[in-house]
């Protein structure tokens, strides 16, 4: 019997992630300061050869693990797309970041499984994760969370923060990189600069994500943010106590708002 037709067994799919994850991450760590083919430059992203590259590593290592589970990454597709299980993955979260030499940047690794009973949590294509890793190999930080687990940092677990006001709250805003998503965001970071106590544009949306599941920022918002971004973090944030709420506006992107949960109602997505 295959693994998408009976459950997997979440402990052994968080190892193999994990030491995906870590392998990877040592890669970026020898590479930080190197120079970096890129395949596509635009005004505002860049694709580099090494994503490609790590992408192979992480799905080689999970399809040895797991080879009936399909993966769904940045870098392209493999396996049946209408597979129960998945594997969300973003090699290199935080690519521009990276390819600076900046020191923050992670792996981004979800598993997800078609769900039988939807509720909040399900994607718009019917899918629910149950297990996420993100790991920042330049501070060596690992989170982790599984199905009916709490979240945990290197092994530790952690909780969203408790700020209720919005003047004392650290926020994360992000820019996506098309022309309409720049204009709609920036009159609201312009808006939320004069109600927070400091905003923060960093450049990853899943470390941004861990950042608030951890209380170190107390939301995070972000307008055309796509599924491999976000499935791994957001489920940490989750599995935190955060709030992680979504709305799909096609082919794998989203619109978000991601909270302690006591913020939610003084927060928006710019339009």
């Amino acid at each position: 019997m295959s693994e998408n037709n009976q459950a997997i067994n979440l402990k052994a799919a968080q190892t193999a992630v994990t030491r995906a994850a870590q392998a990877v991450g040592a890669v970026l760590r020898r590479n930080l300061h190197a120079d970096k083919r890129a395949n596509l430059v635009t005004q505002h992203d860049i694709k580099l050869e090494l994503d490609v590259r790590c992408q192979k590593l992480i799905q080689k290592a999970l399809h040895s693990a797991f080879p009936s589970v399909a993966l769904l990454g940045e870098e392209g597709v493999a396996g049946e797309a209408d597979a129960d299980s998945r594997w969300v993955v973003d090699p290199i979260d935080g690519t521009v970041n990276f390819a600076y030499g900046i020191p923050h940047a992670c792996v981004s690794i979800a598993l997800q499984q078609r769900s039988r009973l939807p509720d909040v949590s399900t994607y718009e294509d019917g899918y629910q994760t149950v297990l996420g890793v993100v790991y920042d190999p330049f501070c060596d930080e690992l989170w982790t969370a599984a199905r009916g687990q709490p979240a945990r940092l290197n092994g530790r677990v952690i909780h969203v923060s408790a700020r209720r006001r919005l003047d004392e709250a650290i926020v994360s805003i992000g820019f996506a990189k098309s022309r309409e998503n720049l204009e709609a965001t920036f009159p609201y970071f312009i808006e939320l600069t004069h109600r927070v106590r400091k905003l923060r544009v960093m450049g990853s949306a899943a470390l941004a994500l861990t950042y608030v599941a951890t209380g170190r920022f107390d939301a995070y918002i972000e307008r055309g943010i796509r599924l491999w971004d976000i499935a791994a973090g957001g489920f940490i944030l989750e599995q935190a106590g955060g709030q992680f709420w979504r709305q799909a506006t096609g082919d794998h992107a989203y619109k978000m708002i991601s909270s302690n949960g006591l913020l939610r109602k003084r927060l928006r997505v710019p339009e």
